[in-house]
């Protein structure tokens, strides 16, 4: 099973300490590109695929690095539009 397989599975599992960094891996390993508007942006991040022309919209958490239950249940949500 790839890394990619076990990120997904485990968000799938909706657990309380999933990272926005494994949420970064995931989606880079789906294609998605990092997108943030230099200093001034502060904790808004997007990932875009340039091929679905699709964006996922997210804040960095702070100052934990966990994703909140509600970005876990939004980014299941946006991934299985395309899975």
């Amino acid at each position: 099973m790839s890394k990619k397989e076990k990120l997904y599975l485990r968000l799938k599992s909706k657990p309380k300490d999933f990272t926005f960094q494994e949420i970064r891996t995931l989606l880079h390993a789906y294609g998605y590109e990092e997108f943030s508007k230099g200093k001034t942006s502060g904790s808004r991040v997007a990932f875009f695929h340039h091929d679905l022309k699709h964006m996922i919209r997210l804040h960095r958490p702070n100052p934990s690095n966990q994703l909140k239950e509600y970005q876990v249940n939004y980014l299941l949500n946006e991934l299985i539009k395309w899975d």
